[in-house]
């Protein structure tokens, strides 16, 4: 068995469970202000530290984009809770849509956030993506921070924002790590397997976001049946840091909804 990803807990509910993944060059912390759910949703809020990533270690060996979802399933199935809502961001978005495809009794919601079908759609996306993580080796990650943070955010975000996305990333990358994550998007194609999601889905996109451009979202939004798709406005690609009031009330109204009707 795998040694089990560092995460942290905000919450005390038994029952259910919102789980959240982090970015291609995140961590945990970057939810931080998705802790607001925890009491407004009587849940418990738990965010990992994907395998690789600052404090879990890494895998022995590339694992691929199967490797990171079934990762996340054993942490779940761990934790025990009876209902699990997964929130994904960017890399972790598309991370948690292959984990509701091979393992769909651990997710009762998905909400995928500046996310995609992958980058897997183009030879020329797919090599770009497998490229990026020349410039963490070539650069270091503090430096690959300062250059990548900016693209992160709208161009109206505060100076605080800017330096907490950078600290973060800069504090959770590393070699060989980074390489394979990019390597599992570049690998990822998921709109053939859409369709066969059954669970109930909101994909969220900042209005500003560059990395992954509103019409991704809306691509990915249009192959889940019954998605609901909304945008943050005044976000960029970490709709959840910059905007989180807006976004924790998306989450918030569509999570409720589920509830009342079951």
């Amino acid at each position: 068995m795998r040694e089990q990803p560092f995460f942290w807990a905000h919450g005390d509910s038994k029952e259910n469970l919102l789980f959240c993944m982090h970015g291609i060059g995140s961590c945990a912390d970057a939810f931080l202000p998705q802790r607001a759910l925890a009491s407004a949703l009587g849940c418990t809020v738990v965010a990992w530290d994907a395998p690789g990533y600052r404090y879990s270690a890494d895998p022995a060996h590339e694992i691929g984009i199967d490797g990171w979802a079934d990762a996340a399933a054993e942490l779940i199935a761990s934790l025990g809770y009876d209902r699990t809502w997964v929130l994904g961001v960017s890399w972790g978005g598309v991370t948690a849509t292959r984990l509701a495809l091979r393992t769909p009794s651990a997710v009762d919601a998905l909400i995928l956030a500046d996310s995609s079908v992958g980058s897997g759609t183009n030879a020329a996306q797919a090599q770009a993506m497998r490229g990026r993580a020349e410039s963490l080796s070539e650069m270091g990650a503090e430096e690959f921070a300062r250059q990548r943070a900016p693209l992160l955010i709208a161009e109206g975000a505060s100076k605080e924002i800017l330096s907490e996305v950078e600290h973060l990333f800069a504090d959770s990358v590393r070699m060989p790590s980074y390489q394979w994550a990019c390597n599992s998007m570049a690998d990822t194609d998921h709109r053939p397997n859409l369709n066969s999601l059954e669970i109930p889905t909101l994909v969220m996109c900042g209005d500003q976001d560059r990395v992954t451009p509103p019409k991704l979202s809306a691509e990915l939004a249009m192959g889940i049946p019954d998605a609901s798709h909304v945008q943050i406005s005044d976000a960029g690609h970490l709709a959840n840091q910059e905007q989180p009031e807006k976004f924790n009330s998306e989450v918030l109204e569509f999570i409720e909804k589920l509830i009342a009707d079951n």
